[in-house]
């Protein structure tokens, strides 16, 4: 019996190297999740031209989309690269303000957790840091600012490479009081259509995307 064990170890370990790159080779490497959303969220501060008064003003929701792309870390986790936009107005009766669309883009890199079961679907929990663009037409400037993100959701499997993905992400932007967005810039100076209405920005998103793994 010894005698069998001692042939038996070494075709064992010999075995076991092998067989680990096709273990490694079932598990996707990539993934691109293109999705669609709704945006809702976001406030800030304009000035009134008959009195020269600020009050705030919301940004209207609206739909936004973005593409999501992981690379795998292991079976139950991906690094990933989120990009997200919405194009909308801004709720006011000005009509300065109410005939500009006003871009709000987020870059952002994190990761994301997966917490597979017996169930059929597959709860996921997103955490990322990066950067919010503001812009708008007509002349105006861009402005970027930090900010992060944290959204959860589930995965809903059609097959091990193709799955339904439905989520919320919550963005949280930080500025400064006070900060000037959207500003046209000339000689005599800057002329600025809004300004920030405290030290953070926050919109929320609901997601319904596509995900291929491969």
């Amino acid at each position: 019996m010894r005698r069998s064990l001692r042939s038996i170890l070494p075709v064992v370990a010999l075995a076991l190297p092998a067989a680990a790159p096709v273990a490694r080779a079932d598990t996707p490497r990539f993934e691109i999740t293109p999705f669609a959303g709704y945006r809702t969220g976001g406030e800030f501060e304009a000035r009134v031209e008959a009195t020269g008064e600020r009050r705030d003003v919301d940004v209207e929701d609206g739909g936004s989309w973005g593409v999501d792309l992981g690379l795998y870390r292991d079976p139950n986790g991906i690094y990933q690269l989120l990009y997200s936009k919405q194009s909308t107005g801004i709720d006011s009766s000005d009509p300065t303000l109410g005939k500009i669309d006003v871009d709000t883009e987020y870059y952002q890199f994190g990761g994301t957790l997966f917490f597979p079961d017996e169930n059929w679907y597959i709860p996921y929990l997103s955490l990322t840091i990066g950067a919010t663009r503001f812009n708008a037409d007509g002349g105006y400037d861009s402005k970027t600012r930090f900010s992060g993100s944290l959204g959860g959701g589930f995965r809903l499997p059609f097959n091990d490479n193709v799955a339904a993905t439905l989520g919320v992400r919550g963005y949280l932007t930080f500025v400064d009081s006070d900060t000037d967005i959207l500003c046209i810039s000339d000689a005599e100076g800057a002329d600025c259509l809004l300004r920030s209405s405290g030290s953070t920005y926050f919109q929320a998103e609901a997601q319904l995307g596509l995900t291929v793994a491969f």
